[in-house]
């Protein structure tokens, strides 16, 4: 299964909030995030297109593994979770493996689901707002015509496929 995702600036989150309610959008709930992004003793992340972070919210800790993007539209990639109780001790487990800090990530996140996709509302520490619109799938280019086509009717069209942490590290 593929994660399907697109990523657009939001120049007003108000505006975004409305149209998600109009179109029959619920929020699922609010949550701040942290994402501290390592980079590997031996391979080039940046090079590979790939990502591996620890994500520390309220509710939990998650180690994510992000594989190079698939295509040229969306931020289509292989993505894999698995769920920690101790995100400090699995950092240090990390660093004595030779894992380096790459960067951290900090934002705030409000969850929508409308239509079986996962909208987010970023507002990004450093960046501003942002909305994420994705969904799993094994059909990657009718996912992304499905994500693009509600992003219109969203009135998002500023996309973005670099990650927070590019943007942040080039910032």
């Amino acid at each position: 299964m593929l994660e399907v995702e697109i990523k657009a600036y939001c120049e007003d989150p108000e505006a975004l909030r409305a149209r998600i309610a109009e179109l029959g959008g619920a929020l699922e709930g609010s949550l701040m995030e942290e994402d501290s992004y390592f980079g590997h003793p031996s391979r080039d992340f940046a090079a590979s297109d790939e990502a591996f972070r620890i994500r520390r919210t309220p509710v939990g800790s998650v180690v994510t593994y992000k594989g190079p993007k698939i295509g040229e539209r969306s931020k289509t990639r292989f993505e894999k979770e698995v769920a920690i109780g101790d995100a400090d001790g699995f950092a240090e487990i990390l660093d004595r493996l030779g894992f380096r800090p790459a960067g951290t990530v900090r934002k705030s996140r409000e969850l929508y689901a409308l239509e079986g996709v996962h909208v987010c509302l970023d507002k990004v520490e450093g960046l501003g707002y942002f909305a994420e619109l994705e969904v799993l799938s094994e059909e990657r280019e009718e996912a992304e015509r499905r994500l693009f086509a509600l992003a219109e009717r969203l009135g998002l069209s500023r996309f973005e496929r670099r990650s927070y942490l590019e943007l942040s590290l080039e910032k």
